[in-house]
């Protein structure tokens, strides 16, 4: 038998998870909205991806933290990744996202960014005064 599973993350910020999911391929819908699962059991998050194959995977906001929650009927996980690895690349796209956003708010432009083999992005942002 099949059930949600509820994954804690330290994700606070809505627009960098939607940018983050975004840039790893995935178009989230806002909600709120149901995530599905095996033989029609549903969960409500506010952000639900809906894969081609397997079951959706959302996020809910956690009143009491503050952070988003993966959300998801992991029997029916379909992404190419475990769900461990999922988090942990999208974790590190959010952590780019919130930055961009940050600099770009503080007036800052992205001058270089390079990509190493090794998986980390090295980012030099540049502010004329």
């Amino acid at each position: 038998m099949s059930h949600f599973s509820t994954i804690k993350t330290e994700l606070r910020d809505r627009q960098a998870l939607e940018a983050a999911l975004g840039a790893l391929g995935h178009s989230p819908v806002a909600g709120p909205r149901q995530v599905r699962g095996y033989r029609g059991q549903q969960d409500q998050a506010e952000l639900v991806v809906s894969p081609e194959q397997g079951g959706d995977f959302g996020f809910r906001l956690n009143a009491q933290s503050g952070t988003y929650e993966l959300v998801a009927d992991l029997d029916l996980w379909s992404l190419p990744v475990p769900p461990e690895r999922f988090l942990s690349q999208l974790n590190q796209r959010y952590a780019l996202e919130a930055i961009l956003a940050a600099s770009k708010a503080e007036g800052f432009q992205v001058a270089e960014q390079t990509n190493s083999d090794d998986g980390s992005i090295e980012l030099v942002v540049t502010r004329w005064s």
